[in-house]
């Protein structure tokens, strides 16, 4: 395989490395591989080899060009120049429904699912038999999906339709309609982005089962203790640029992280506590839904962290859609400094200054065919940058530029396309719009969603320093030593009651998974006889397992 015949690269740099050469050791390998877009040079003579078995790890800041590269190869995107081989032969692919048949299937970041269809009809979209002429045997497809589901232990109904399911389920359905086909190398990026531990194990377990002699997988993911536990190897690109291949037995995650982000990170950082005095900003007595939540009572501090944690279908983020008007309260109140508010709806909660940020930016969050001006503008249009109807374009630019700063938003400009941002700067650029807004409360639902650890630094840092200003933040996260790590108190919730409330001081992750399995009809003071809490900081945990 040759590399770009005018590059002459200089042995001594330590970001390069030596080009994989074209032979029957690897499934894929590719070299020289560059694309652009308009104002953006997404990947610069970049290069990656598989192994036969191999699961073989992707990692790079939000921007470095990871997606890009798996959507040339999948068919998404052409490159405007490079060299592919699969099996040792020439990989041309026409489009998606081309790399799959020659044997490239991908999950994608982005879902790729259609809302109106079922699980199954999904699953296996444009892989129909037809029955009876022109119609379709739904009991035969439901049948076969119930089949893959079950092998992969995935709770999924096949006749449920994909648009009414959570976004972890969705990203269910993603992985099911990928190892549905007989694919050669698996394409993996961010799997397990709405996943909780549990459900991680489950999809390490399959790829486990999936990886053989004859395939490989390519893996991306931001979580670090991840790329240990399931990759051989892990390749590290910045900037679009490919910088090293390392052996993941033998190397330390900060050594994966400094070649990430160029620079040393300080990842143990913790906020100091919130005193209890402070004044009780956001206080929830009774909330309920006919969903799901039944008598949830808590309250929030100024400058408080108050982190949220449970397994999925736990109730966390209805508890923020109730507080904001999203979803319909049957019972409950809501008092923001002593004064009941009903917002009807997220909007209406903006103008009480609560934020919410949505676990789905996508849907939610943006206006994704939009500017990165108009994006962060947005929920202040109407009282800092609108006069008589008309919007004041240069204050709401020059706002924009502030925070796309502030943030270390990657994009060409604030004119850019939102839906152009890789989805880490589209998280920062939702952030940048509820910043701007100045809220007092702030509700992140999975705030670093698809970020890398470098910008998880940015957005803790980002935290802490709002904390301290006095914002009051709510931390919704499926990611454990998350929650521990920012939170001055966290909440536990299971099957939609708060079953535990833990000072940072007594956090671990022993206790707060006692909690996150603890039936709510179960009594909660059984872990102070496990040891889990001071029996002398357990009598709000105990009140909590007794009243649900």
């Amino acid at each position: 395989m040759e590399l770009n015949k005018n590059t002459d690269p200089d042995p001594a740099d330590p970001k390069v490395a030596a080009p994989p050469v074209a032979d029957d050791r690897y499934l894929l390998e590719l070299s020289g591989v560059n694309k652009s877009f308009p104002g953006v040079r997404a990947l610069d003579d970049m290069q990656l080899n598989l192994r036969y078995g191999e699961v073989l790890a992707l990692v790079g800041e939000n921007g470095a060009g990871k997606s890009t590269l798996m959507k040339l190869l999948s068919g998404v995107y052409t490159p405007d120049s490079g060299e592919f081989y699969l099996r040792g032969r020439p990989l041309r692919v026409s489009g998606p429904r081309d790399a799959q048949q020659q044997g490239i299937a991908i999950i994608h970041q982005e879902f790729n699912l259609m809302p109106d269809l079922t699980v199954a009809e999904n699953i296996f979209i444009g892989q129909e038999k037809p029955s009876g002429g022109f119609l379709l045997n739904n009991r035969t497809l439901n049948r076969r999906a119930r089949d893959l589901l079950e092998r992969l232990h995935l709770p999924l109904d096949p006749r449920t339709p994909v648009g009414a399911l959570t976004v972890a389920r969705q990203q269910m359905v993603e992985i099911a309609k990928a190892l549905s086909y007989d694919a050669q190398v698996l394409i993996m990026d961010e799997p397990t982005a709405a996943l909780n531990d549990a459900e991680v194990a489950t999809l390490h377990e399959l790829i486990r089962h999936y990886v053989s002699p004859d395939t490989g997988v390519i893996y991306i993911s931001h979580k670090m203790d991840e790329l240990k536990a399931i990759s051989q190897r892990i390749t590290v690109i910045r900037d679009g640029q490919y910088i090293d291949t390392l052996d993941t037995a033998t190397t330390s995650m900060g050594e994966v992280i400094s070649r990430m982000v160029g620079r040393q990170l300080n990842v143990n950082a913790k906020p100091e506590n919130v005193h209890g005095g402070r004044e009780v900003i956001l206080s929830v007595q009774g909330l309920s839904t006919h969903g799901l939540l039944k008598d949830v009572s808590f309250e929030l501090r100024e400058g408080e962290i108050l982190g949220f944690a449970g397994l999925m279908g736990a109730g966390r983020t209805e508890v923020a859609r109730a507080i904001v008007g999203a979803d319909k309260r049957s019972a409950g109140t809501v008092k923001l400094r002593g004064r009941t508010i009903d917002p009807a709806n997220p909007a209406q909660a903006a103008k009480y200054r609560i934020g919410y940020l949505s676990e789905d930016r996508k849907r939610y969050g943006l206006l994704l065919d939009q500017s990165v001006t108009t994006n962060i503008a947005l929920s202040s249009l109407a009282e800092r940058f609108s006069t008589a109807g008309f919007v004041r374009d240069r204050p709401a630019k020059a706002a924009a530029r502030e925070y796309v700063a502030q943030l270390k938003v990657k994009t060409p400009s604030i004119s850019q396309i939102t839906k152009n941002l890789s989805g880490g700067n589209q998280q920062k650029v939702v952030i940048a719009k509820w910043l701007l807004k100045d809220c007092d409360v702030l509700i992140f639902d999975e705030p670093t969603r698809g970020i890398d650890v470098g910008a998880k630094e940015e957005i803790y840092g980002l935290l802490n320093e709002l904390a301290e200003g006095g914002k009051s933040i709510i931390m919704i996260s499926s990611e454990l030593p998350e929650v521990l790590r920012m939170s001055h108190r966290v909440i536990v919730m299971s099957e939609g009651r708060i079953t535990g409330e833990l000072a940072a001081g007594d956090a671990n992750q022993e206790s707060v998974m006692h909690y996150a399995t603890l039936r709510p009809d179960e009594n909660a003071a059984d872990a102070v006889e496990l040891g889990l809490v001071d029996p002398a900081d357990s009598d709000n945990t105990h009140q909590h397992g007794k009243e649900a």
